[in-house]
């Protein structure tokens, strides 16, 4: 996960994320576009183009249909760009939000862990992205990481509270 940001879904919430997908995302070119993939949120169309030129972005939303709580279609938009339309999908995120609610109580509304103040919230994501990247083997041998090429080992706690850390958030 490039950048997260915890907040209420809206305009502000998305340009934050976007401040950090900037600042922590290669440029892109033309030749070289940026994909992005996203439900129907129309924050992400109007905020998109103030970081990146629409001639570098592909962009496309899937919009899911409901009906009694099921999902009963799928739409799939390109707003801008060309990107593969069957590459539209947002499965990778939504995969990721459901192991952060499975592994963060905080996260779930109406358990007792759910957090009330957002900078605890923000603590423990950040906690728990650091874990998932520096400290837990996403193949049989490596971090993501180490995948990436931002580490050579995989970290144990103690290295953790060891260390100094700078947070990118």
């Amino acid at each position: 996960m490039v950048a997260y940001e915890v907040g209420k879904q809206g305009l502000e919430t998305c340009k934050k994320l976007f401040e950090k997908v900037f600042e922590r995302v290669q440029l892109p070119f033309p030749n070289n576009k940026i994909q992005i993939f996203s439900d129907g949120n129309d924050d992400y169309t109007s905020t998109i183009p103030d970081y990146y030129a629409e001639t570098c972005v592909d962009y496309g939303q899937l919009i899911k249909i409901k009906e009694g709580g099921k999902i009963v279609d799928k739409i799939k938009i390109i707003v801008y760009g060309n990107p593969c339309y069957s590459e539209i999908e947002t499965t990778d995120i939504e995969n990721m939000n459901s192991i952060f609610r499975e592994r963060l109580g905080r996260l779930v509304r109406k358990t007792k862990c759910y957090s009330k103040k957002k900078p605890r919230l923000v603590d423990a994501v950040e906690l728990y992205q650091f874990y998932w990247n520096f400290m837990d083997k996403l193949t049989k041998s490596e971090t993501p990481a180490m995948i990436e090429g931002l580490e050579h080992h995989q970290w144990s706690w103690e290295e953790f509270f060891n260390c100094k850390l700078s947070i990118l958030n």
